[in-house]
């Protein structure tokens, strides 16, 4: 089986600096997303575990994985109750859908491009911890350098769990969905969140 690339290395593209700019300008947005990000990968992990519950390897690596969403949850809503952020709701990005959106039906096809996806979302939170990092207080910024461990061990568990259960070369398919998700990141998004595009605003003026 072959090593994952670094998730930078992974990624088609790296995050605007203008995404970087408006997330320093709407921490209280940041936070309130990146907990619902946290609580969705949480979710998923569960939902596959369900899922495919013939599956033992999938079944260890979801679980853990869910366990340590849920604790990073926490820890982000810890961090907003400190704050005053209100975890008010939001709508969600257009981010995920879309690429969700190319899931084949059938199955293991079905199973294998959720996986891919997953450790696409994986990858780009990893590469946006350290994009944000440098820029956010010190406690916020020590808290993102604390997840980039965690992040790419969850990408590389998606991807080894594509591998394992593919009957079929993925490369094509990690490559589909690498230019899909390269064009979310950088073509001009109107809302902003936690795995938005490039603000629109920035581009249009």
């Amino acid at each position: 089986m072959s090593e994952p690339l670094a998730p930078e290395a992974f990624l088609r593209c790296s995050t605007p600096a203008a995404w970087v700019e408006a997330a320093v300008r709407q921490l209280d947005l940041l936070l309130v997303d990146h907990a619902n990000c946290e609580k969705k990968a949480a979710a998923t992990a569960m939902n596959l575990m369900y899922k495919y519950v013939d599956k033992p390897e999938l079944l260890e690596r979801m679980s853990q994985l869910a366990r340590e969403e849920l604790l990073h949850f926490e820890q982000v809503v810890g961090l907003m109750r400190e704050r005053n952020v209100t975890y008010a709701h939001l709508g969600p990005s257009r981010y995920a859908g879309s690429l969700r959106q190319h899931i084949r039906t059938h199955e293991p096809a079905r199973l294998i491009d959720t996986l891919i996806i997953g450790a696409f979302v994986e990858a780009r939170s990893c590469e946006r911890f350290a994009a944000v990092a440098p820029r956010l207080d010190t406690q916020l910024g020590k808290f993102y350098q604390s997840l980039l461990r965690s992040e790419a061990r969850h990408y590389e568990y998606y991807l080894e769990l594509a591998r394992t259960y593919a009957n079929e070369d993925i490369a094509p398919r990690i490559a589909f969905f690498a230019e899909l998700e390269a064009e979310l990141i950088a073509s001009p998004d109107p809302d902003f969140r936690f795995h938005s595009g490039a603000p629109a605003e920035t581009l249009t003026n």
